[in-house]
């Protein structure tokens, strides 16, 4: 299989079925009342791909494959990738403003044509819902497949979203056949899906790179729609089982509490904090829609003083970005 993404009539298939089901009675996550997901899709476990990057240096160490998955389970104000957080309901929109005639409605479902579509992003720019039709539902073989064709020039692959352990069994058996290859595994992740659930996928994931957007609960509520304490309760099982592989802080003057958060972690984290990774993360507003998309990044100024900070608190990797 090459390393591109194209469009397979089998897959269009499995797209239908999968949309047809997003029609149908679906599970509620967890962590957020706006996200709803169906596992059980018709023939075969697949998750809705968004795009692979071959080559990546900012997604972990080394050179890795980077692979995004659709679809969120909460609506951070500061997302830069907002298109990633829905999945297509067919409404069409899209499809109208397309200038290369790319996308098609049919049954409900737009299908995308890879071959015509010019990259312009008409269709996400329009999308009224957060999402893409630049979707296919992939199984864990076709995304090891292309992967695969990327070695020997990477370390590893990282799966991120969107919420990629939404998937935690597609991404189990994906994690499974790297590790046969010699590819390390990580996962990115916001921390809002139980992890403590599903150990069987961290028995094959080298770890975890966890964002802990706010601490306090209605500061995170405000800013994600979601649930702290269970980014909180995943901190503390991710680090009893030596899995974090680095943890990130992005910072947004005025909407959430980086002195909290960095003295939070270092709690949870106790002895660990000096071996610990921190990432702080400046906010910038490219790719930014809604509230925040004129809002200001945060001064030299600030983000020295919360390295400091940092520091001070015990961790010794503190890395500004």
């Amino acid at each position: 299989m090459s390393g591109r993404l194209s469009l397979h009539p089998r897959r269009t298939l499995r797209r239908q079925a999968f949309m047809r089901q997003l029609a149908s009675p679906r599970l509620e996550c967890p962590c957020s009342k706006n996200w709803v997901f169906n596992m059980s899709i018709a023939d075969s476990l697949t998750a809705p791909v968004n795009k692979i990057i071959p080559f990546s240096l900012v997604d972990g160490p080394g050179s890795r494959t980077s692979v995004f998955l659709q679809g969120c389970n909460i609506a951070c104000a500061y997302c830069h990738n907002p298109e990633t957080q829905n999945l297509c309901i067919g409404c069409g929109t899209c499809v109208e403003q397309c200038p290369a005639g790319a996308l098609t409605l049919s049954d409900g479902v737009v299908a995308w044509d890879k071959s015509a579509c010019v990259q312009c992003d008409t269709c996400i720019h329009v999308c009224p819902h957060k999402a893409s039709p630049k979707i296919e539902q992939l199984t864990p073989h076709e995304v090891f497949d292309i992967v695969h064709s990327y070695q020997p020039f990477i370390r590893g692959i990282t799966v991120s979203g969107g919420e990629c352990t939404l998937h935690p069994e597609w991404m189990r058996e994906l994690f499974a056949l790297c590790r046969e290859v010699g590819l390390g595994t990580l996962i990115d992740s916001n921390g809002c899906v139980p992890l403590w659930e599903h150990e069987d996928l961290l028995e094959v994931a080298d770890g975890v790179m966890l964002d802990v957007k706010a601490w306090n609960p209605a500061v995170f509520a405000r800013l994600t729609g979601g649930d702290a304490e269970t980014v909180k309760r995943n901190l503390a099982f991710l680090a009893e089982r030596d899995k974090i592989e680095e943890l990130r802080i992005v910072v947004v003057p005025g909407w959430n509490d980086p002195e909290q958060t960095i003295a939070g972690i270092a709690r949870v984290l106790g002895d660990k904090v000096a071996t610990t990774k921190l990432k702080l993360i400046r906010f910038r507003r490219f790719g930014v829609v809604g509230t925040l998309a004129d809002a200001a990044s945060p001064t030299d100024e600030r983000m020295a003083e919360l390295e400091k900070l940092a520091r001070d608190t015990g961790f010794s990797q503190v890395e500004l970005r």
